[in-house]
């Protein structure tokens, strides 16, 4: 197995943190290998320090299969990066952060999704229609991360979201994509749109 995607992660950790959306040992990133499993950061670990040690590899059953050092647990939101590589199996990273402009905004939905602002910046997660009419899929913050990921995978089953991004209330922004890269985009514009809503709430 040739790829390794740590050193990805790694990168896009460090860049999180010094943003304030992984503070603490808060969030997870994880990137697919050819063979269906992924890696995934590891339980408590500051996303300001990462290594290649602080990672698990685990399959899409969520069987650890790789642990380069003994003591790492698997993300408590493991079961939600599985899931979203089952129901998107064209995905291959998939990033949670803890950002207080995604917390805030969350307090602000009313019934199961957030409606995003119909801006230019809308571009930025595949939507390329005129005045768009474009909502982001909330969830409940279960205690039991697992109820959370039952969740995602009953309503995506039902009807695909119309980005490729989930936001659990009083806790975070999930987002996925093809590549590394792109997934780091698609937070990056996430992010700005929850900073835009909050901003127009104030002015209105």
């Amino acid at each position: 197995m040739n790829y390794d995607p740590r050193p990805e992660l790694i990168t896009a950790a460090r860049q999180f943190y010094q943003q304030g959306w992984m503070m603490g040992t808060a969030g997870n990133l994880s990137a697919k290998l050819p063979d269906n499993s992924f890696w995934i950061t590891a339980s408590g670990k500051s996303k300001g320090k990462l290594t290649e040690s602080d990672f698990v590899r685990v399959n899409l059953d969520g069987k650890v299969i790789e642990l380069p050092d003994n003591n790492n647990r698997p993300s408590a939101e493991t079961s939600i990066h599985q899931t979203i590589y089952q129901c998107f199996p064209n995905a291959h990273a998939c990033y949670h952060v803890h950002s207080v402009e995604a917390n805030l905004i969350s307090r602000c939905v009313k019934g199961d999704n957030l409606v995003l602002p119909a801006i230019e910046m809308l571009k930025g997660l595949g939507i390329w229609e005129e005045n768009p009419n474009v909502v982001m899929p909330t969830f409940k913050n279960h205690l039991d991360v697992p109820r959370i990921a039952q969740e995602i995978r009953d309503r995506f089953s039902r009807k695909p979201p119309d980005v490729p991004a989930l936001l659990i209330i009083d806790h975070g922004v999930t987002v996925w994509a093809d590549t590394t890269e792109q997934a780091a985009n698609y937070l990056e514009i996430a992010e700005y749109l929850f900073r835009y809503l909050i901003a127009a709430r104030q002015v209105e």
